[in-house]
């Protein structure tokens, strides 16, 4: 049995954890990740979305590499630039049933499908894969998506 569809925003773009922490790391390496946040926030008409998981893990991925100051801009900048969708037990318990290959992957795709997000920019698309009703999509491809 197919699950039935879902209905989906074309105009919403949820962003994954590792795009948020490659875009603010500063390292060269990762400048496709901030690229593509700059992108996004130059757009009109979409809305953002990341998870207070994502926000978390950013926390705890720089709190040996950036100043407590640094952190907090970010973070700011986070929440300005971002709807931050919090998540719940019941979250959780849905993206414990999920397909997907990462279970943290499927806490963020429950929470993008909650919101209706057509898009997940993500540099781990291949463990979306296996879920349906979003499109997932790596930073470098965004702007194809997203006309």
């Amino acid at each position: 049995m197919t699950k039935p569809a879902k209905a989906v925003n074309p105009n919403h773009i949820f962003v994954d954890t590792n795009v948020l922490i490659g875009g603010y790391s500063g390292d060269p390496r990762f400048q496709k990740d901030a690229a593509c946040l700059h992108y996004l926030y130059s757009l009109n008409g979409k809305k953002l979305y990341i998870s207070t998981l994502s926000v978390a893990q950013l926390i705890s991925v720089y709190q040996k590499k950036k100043t407590n100051d640094e952190i907090r801009r970010i973070v700011r900048e986070l929440r300005h630039r971002f709807n931050v969708i919090d998540f719940t037990a019941r979250d959780i318990d849905e993206a414990l049933n999920e397909t997907g290959a990462d279970i943290e992957d499927n806490v963020q795709y429950v929470l993008a499908m909650k919101q209706k997000c057509r898009i997940i920019v993500t540099n781990n698309y291949k463990d979306y894969r296996l879920l349906m009703w979003i499109e997932a999509t790596s930073p470098e491809k965004v702007k194809i998506i997203t006309k």
